[in-house]
């Protein structure tokens, strides 16, 4: 029988309640993962019960009414609260999303269960450590490759090559998708994930790079993208509404097809 333990401070402790409401208002009960690494304790969960009429729309702003007025101590990545950056990227009520475009509406019941990407390594409280994800991003050489490149004008495409990049030059590397596929938590160290192929794609599918085949060749292994599974999770957790299974999915047929 397979056994499993626990790192030594990896359970989380009981929680601690900061109301900041009146009696008979109208709350949202917000429970938010602490660490702080330089304690050397366990993680533990913060409770705070916030009027509702003080949120704001988004589940940043709640994040940002606890910080300003309640913890000035809690910790989480934001920039852009457009969507756009990828910065806020959390789990919410146990599904990654990012929280700047994340509507309060979404949750009815009035509570949030907010928590760092799944299977990542904590920095502090919200903010996990991008950096093997960023690596991997790299190893697919993220730009364009062309052996005729005319420097005195644009690298024109017609309109239907330039239609096939839709849906995979919106994503914005926020790592909702890979962090919620149990392939990428057991084998994150080789498989490259749905958000790095679904980028690897957007280049091999593009028009004016002439690199298509070493691409494909760097890609073709047993574990850089054949560990996808087809689970889903990505498309489903994806905050852009993007397809990084479809992409894989072309990613395989091309290494079938072209070899």
């Amino acid at each position: 029988m397979v056994e499993f333990s626990l790192p030594k401070n990896s359970v989380v402790k009981k929680e601690k309640k900061i109301k900041a409401h009146g009696n008979d208002v109208p709350i949202y009960r917000v429970e938010v993962y602490r660490w702080q690494p330089d304690d050397h304790e366990n993680p533990h969960i913060d409770v705070f019960e916030l009027s509702r009429d003080e949120c704001g729309s988004m589940v940043l702003d709640v994040l940002f009414k606890i910080k300003n007025d309640l913890d000035g101590s809690l910790t989480f990545r934001r920039s852009c609260r457009e969507g756009v950056c990828g910065s806020c990227a959390m789990n919410v009520n146990g599904k990654n999303t990012l929280s700047c475009i994340s509507p309060l509406a979404n949750y009815p019941s009035n509570t949030l269960r907010i928590y760092p990407l799944p299977h990542m390594n904590v920095l502090k409280d919200l903010v996990v450590d991008m950096t093997h994800f960023y690596a991997q991003y790299a190893s697919i050489r993220p730009w364009l490759e062309s052996n005729h490149l005319d420097h005195e004008r644009e690298q024109l495409q017609t309109e239907t090559d330039r239609a096939a990049l839709d849906g995979l030059y919106d994503c914005v590397l926020c790592a909702c998708c890979s962090t919620s596929c149990p392939s990428y938590w057991w084998n994150s160290d080789r498989y490259l994930g749905p958000a790095v192929l679904l980028q690897a794609y957007r280049f091999i599918a593009d028009s004016r790079d002439t690199a298509k085949k070493e691409r494909l060749e760097a890609l073709d292994d047993a574990f850089k993208v054949y560990r996808c599974h087809t689970i889903m999770n990505c498309v489903d957790t994806c905050p852009k509404g993007l397809n990084p299974a479809q992409a894989i999915a072309n990613i395989k047929q091309l290494l079938v097809t072209q070899k």
